[in-house]
């Protein structure tokens, strides 16, 4: 993995990411395509979905109550606050572990961000926390 696959990486780690907590009403929508329980891991499922941002949505911090893993289907432009606006590419990586904030960045630009994204999470907690809305 080169310098900027890593700077990358590192990035989604900490700051990407909104299952269920934009509406349609803030730029955004999620398709859940699949929900299931996890088979041998009693109290646990595994939910797929698709979350597109329109241009001018925030996406809050927050956490969630298991693993997130993904990718970009259709990358854009995003920035947080008080940073440059960076590309998120498509087919960029996401990953994040239970409990680390993540998000609280704007799309920027003409383009929607469109990503793919698998949570393995505790059926008896809430799939995210800890939402802070940024301006």
């Amino acid at each position: 993995m080169n310098a900027l696959h890593r700077r990358l990486a590192t990035f989604l780690i900490f700051s990407l990411l909104l299952p269920l907590v934009a509406s349609a009403q803030d730029g955004s929508t999620r398709t859940i395509l699949n929900r299931a329980d996890l088979p041998g891991a009693p109290g646990m499922e595994v939910i797929s979905s698709i979350l597109e941002v329109q241009p001018g949505a925030t996406v809050p911090r927050h956490f969630h109550n298991g693993i997130e893993s993904g990718y970009a289907l259709e990358g854009a432009t995003i920035q947080l606050p008080g940073k440059e606006p960076q590309l998120m590419a498509t087919g960029a990586p996401i990953w994040n572990l239970p409990g680390i904030f993540h998000g609280g960045f704007k799309v920027i630009g003409p383009k929607p961000l469109k990503l793919y994204t698998v949570h393995v999470v505790d059926k008896s907690k809430p799939l995210f926390d800890g939402v802070e809305r940024t301006k």
